[in-house]
């Protein structure tokens, strides 16, 4: 039962660390977008 309990423990660590790599993979390409559209509005 230990094991079970320790087992769900990491578990719901790695999905935590899962979601949050996610999470910052989609805000960094929408900021590089947004970068990259900004600088070509001004280069024209």
């Amino acid at each position: 039962m230990a094991f079970l309990a320790s087992f769900l423990q990491y578990f719901i660590k790695f999905v935590v660390f899962v979601i949050l790599a996610v999470a910052g993979v989609f805000a960094g390409k929408k900021w590089r977008m947004s970068k990259d559209a900004k600088s070509e509005a001004n280069e024209k």
